[in-house]
């Protein structure tokens, strides 16, 4: 699942090429992935694409003019929100879609550009698979805010790291504001919750846990000061880290999948790259948590989930 990172980089890019381009069309095949209707999507037809810019791990494409023109909006601004889901990915072409793709749930055709290409183009957002699970909302600019996908957010994950703090209310070294996790939750759990931070799932969670040295199935209430300073260290750190490294490897056209600097998720059976430990995994239905045993929980390992129903996320 794209996460803050590859959600940040898809926006740079995107934003840098697209920026003042002219929409010709705007079409939905995906018959479930339009979540409004009004503005109805080929609206779109006519406006300037202003910026794209990421929020959590959701994008923001905005648009001014066109077909979104009205009496009660004369400058027509609006934003097409969009979640990526698990497997979406908005990508740019310089050929049309076919009719036999069955991967494209969005698709805009553009002319022009911040880059100076001079034919038309497609933003397409992709979706492999079946489920069809990324979607896309049409939003007034006086309606982006209120939205309960994006009022409902935690603060942002990065750039500006909230600080963590403890029930007597003193906050942990930070860039951003004082954040109180929820007690009772497990740390990994609390991380992907975007409700609380936005912007970390599940790949980017165990990065940042095992970053700051600290178990994933710790309740996020038994942190003491030096472990929740660690935890706001390890996700600046980490999600900078990712950032930078997608800087330095992607460019458009962007492809499907994604170079992710990970050390530990997805790594179960490896090597710990910090103490040599053989990373391990716990394996739910759809979700795979990994760790180390020696950096983060003393040397005791987790009970499996294909093999035990005890561990609650």
């Amino acid at each position: 699942m794209p996460e803050l990172p590859e959600v940040e980089i898809t926006a740079r890019l995107l934003s840098a090429a697209l920026a003042g381009a002219t929409v010709d069309s705007a079409r939905a095949p995906g018959l479930a992935t339009m979540q409004t209707f009004k503005p109805p999507l080929d609206a779109l037809a006519g406006a300037t694409l202003e910026r794209i810019e990421r929020r959590g791990k959701m994008l923001l494409v905005w648009f001014a003019g066109g077909g979104l023109v009205t009496d009660e909006d004369p400058e027509g601004r609006a934003a097409l929100l969009i979640h990526l889901m698990s497997a979406g990915r908005l990508q740019l072409f310089e050929k049309r879609a076919t009719m036999k793709d069955r991967t494209a749930r969005i698709v805009i055709r553009l002319n022009g550009g911040a880059d100076g290409f001079e034919e038309e183009r497609e933003l397409r957002l992709k979706e492999f698979g079946t489920r069809q699970s990324a979607w896309g909302r049409l939003l007034r600019a006086a309606d982006v805010e209120t939205d309960e996908r994006l009022s409902t957010l935690g603060p942002e994950a990065w750039p500006d790291t909230p600080s963590f703090v403890a029930a007597a209310g003193d906050a942990s070294p930070g860039d951003g504001p004082p954040l109180a996790l929820p007690p009772r939750r497990t740390l990994r759990g609390a991380l992907r919750d975007q409700r609380v931070i936005a912007g970390i799932g599940r790949r980017w969670a165990d990065e940042v846990l095992w970053e700051a040295k600290i178990a994933p199935l710790r309740r996020a209430g038994d942190l003491d000061d030096d472990e929740r300073a660690a935890l706001s260290a390890a996700i600046r750190s980490r999600l900078d880290e990712g950032i930078a490294g997608y800087v330095e490897k992607l460019k458009l056209p962007l492809k499907d999948k994604m170079p992710v600097p990970e050390r530990v998720h997805g790594r179960a059976g490896e090597a710990c790259p910090r103490c040599g430990d053989t990373i391990l995994a716990v394996h739910y239905e759809s979700d795979e948590m990994a760790y180390c045993p020696t950096c983060q929980t003393g040397g005791k390992p987790y009970k499996d989930r294909r093999f035990s129903r005890l561990l609650k996320d």
